[in-house]
């Protein structure tokens, strides 16, 4: 099935670039010179990826990404001109699901999109489970806890999934990321820090007295949730 791709960015000749590029992999592809028109379009359109600049003009790529989070959970990458460390974090802060930086090869753009896109169509190898509050339902990409209904976004999800198929089993950044189809992200880079205290906000896990997400300081994370 073709899927839809939304564009906001203000360097239209770049645009025009990925249309013609992006194309040649099935790809529809809508873009936005101004993030407002982007607004616009994820309202009036059905739209699956959404690739969006930090630079843009009357509002930054940040308060467009936290505008979407408060309506969806669609998956987001940023593109990120200086390519730095702080603003990689906080597009992952405010949801994002991945990053690259200005400026890149189309290709890696496209295996980039490929993957994220990936992670919310794998089958499930089972389609729900409990641990507690938590209720995880794989196939329809559900969470709640305590009965309340939890926005994660896709990442969020994937890396949830990826602690619940290894209970017990001390996950270092490494680990996790090649569960999460071989992302590259930089060494060192504390991204998956980042989304793992999301993560925890979001299901109520105090990391200091944790029921589902357990730091081994020093090595990486541990679920600790019991199966019901």
């Amino acid at each position: 099935m073709q899927k839809t791709l939304l564009i906001i960015d203000d360097d239209i000749k770049l645009n025009r670039l990925l249309i013609d590029y992006l194309g040649q992999f099935n790809f529809k592809i809508l873009t936005a010179n101004h993030p407002l028109d982007g607004l616009r379009f994820l309202k009036a359109r059905q739209i699956d990826l959404v690739i969006l600049d930090i630079m843009l003009p009357d509002m930054d790529g940040f308060e467009v990404c936290k505008k979407i989070r408060e309506q969806s959970s669609l998956p987001i990458i940023m593109l990120t001109a200086r390519g730095e460390v702080a603003d990689r974090v906080v597009g992952l802060e405010l949801g994002a699901d991945d990053y690259l930086p200005k400026p890149f090869e189309p290709r890696e753009l496209v295996a980039r999109i490929q993957s994220v896109l990936r992670r919310g169509s794998l089958p499930p190898r089972v389609e729900k489970k409990n641990y507690g509050k938590l209720a995880i339902d794989y196939k329809k990409r559900n969470v709640s806890f305590d009965g309340q209904a939890v926005d994660l976004t896709s990442m969020e999800f994937e890396i949830l999934t990826v602690f619940t198929r290894h209970p017990g089993r001390v996950l270092n950044r490494d680990q996790i990321l090649e569960e999460l189809n071989g992302l590259d992200w930089e060494p060192f880079n504390r991204s998956i820090d980042v989304m793992i205290s999301r993560l925890r906000q979001k299901l109520k896990d105090d990391p200091k007295h944790p029921e589902l997400i357990k730091t081994v300081w020093g090595t990486g994370y541990m679920f600790i949730g019991e199966e019901e």
